[in-house]
């Protein structure tokens, strides 16, 4: 596991209201489990380490980046971690399947994920892709979404060719391998299609039949849960996110500045892509957002039975 040298330095507990800090007399250690290696998702969290917005809160942060991305959410579940950054469509599912999680906040408040083609191929309408190859990465949830998508332009999964490309989208839809990709992200494929010169086109999911959903959250067991440390934590990220809405050339420039491998055409036009999409307010819960997903998941036969919303998220600050 590569473990990112961005430790908080512990100084004066001091912050502005509505932020609350633990007890003076305390320094709580967390470790946070990101879900890929570090990139302008993980904003908040760089930069709220880099300012010492958690030292500000009496918390040292521990930030890992997992050597594999499927692993996180298990570690946390094993008691391993304390959070993990992860997703709504995936926690719905493991916590479906028995594992010991629960969001307790929000990183990035809408879907990032689309159906991409390229911008002057000939798909004009989703309608166009019957007998296509869409290409994708992971089978599940993403098969649901494409499901969704496909069902309102009268076409079902029967009538495209669903091709496994790994993690390859962009190149596999520039090579023209594929018609099309599903799991592309937004803020970076499309970036990266743009600087290679071929440029894409997003169809969003949450524009063709897909509820809206959360795309990266913060997980915890729920067993082994530290409620005023998490709280905390999110307040440092809350303030982080504001610095960044406010200040956003001067956001970048921090977050780049942690590594040179952050400083490229890619990552700088995702920072700025993302920064409308991180969470105001990553403590506060949309209940209705996971009704609805587990509603669809059920339709889409990916679940037996639909869970309430407090088997699935909690408020960490709610009395």
């Amino acid at each position: 596991m590569k473990k990112i040298a961005l430790f908080a330095y512990i100084g004066a507990l001091t912050l502005a209201a509505p932020f609350v800090a633990l007890p003076a007399q305390a320094v709580e250690r967390i470790t946070l489990l990101l879900d890929w290696f570090v990139n302008p998702d993980h904003g908040p969290i760089v930069v709220a380490q880099e300012k010492g917005y958690f030292a500000e809160v009496g918390l040292e942060v521990e930030i890992v980046a997992p050597a594999d991305p499927n692993d996180p959410p298990k570690l946390v579940a094993a008691g391993k971690a304390d959070l993990a950054v992860s997703y709504q469509p995936q926690l719905e599912l493991q916590v479906h399947e028995g594992l010991p999680l629960k969001r307790v906040g929000t990183l990035v408040a809408t879907p990032l994920n689309c159906l991409l083609v390229l911008k002057d191929g000939p798909i004009e309408t989703i309608a166009d892709l019957e007998g296509g190859r869409i290409g994708y990465s992971v089978a599940g949830v993403e098969r649901a979404l494409l499901g969704s998508m496909l069902k309102r332009h009268g076409l079902t999964l029967d009538d495209v060719e669903l091709v496994n490309v790994n993690f390859s989208l962009s190149p596999a839809l520039m090579s023209k391998q594929v018609d099309a990709v599903i799991g592309a992200y937004r803020n970076f494929e499309l970036n990266q299609m743009e600087i290679e010169g071929v440029p894409g086109r997003c169809f969003y999911v949450e524009e063709e039949g897909v509820p809206a959903y959360d795309e990266l959250i913060y997980v915890a067991n729920p067993k082994t849960l530290k409620t005023e440390a998490v709280a905390a934590f999110l307040a440092a990220t809350e303030k982080a996110t504001q610095y960044i809405v406010n200040h956003p050339q001067e956001s970048w420039e921090i977050f780049s500045g942690t590594s040179s491998e952050l400083q490229d055409a890619l990552n700088e036009r995702a920072w700025f892509d993302t920064i409308p999409r991180f969470a105001l307010r990553p403590a506060a819960l949309d209940r209705g957002r996971y009704q609805r997903f587990e509603a669809f998941l059920k339709e889409a036969g990916l679940i037996d039975a639909v869970l309430p919303v407090t088997d699935l998220a909690i408020d960490v600050n709610a009395k």
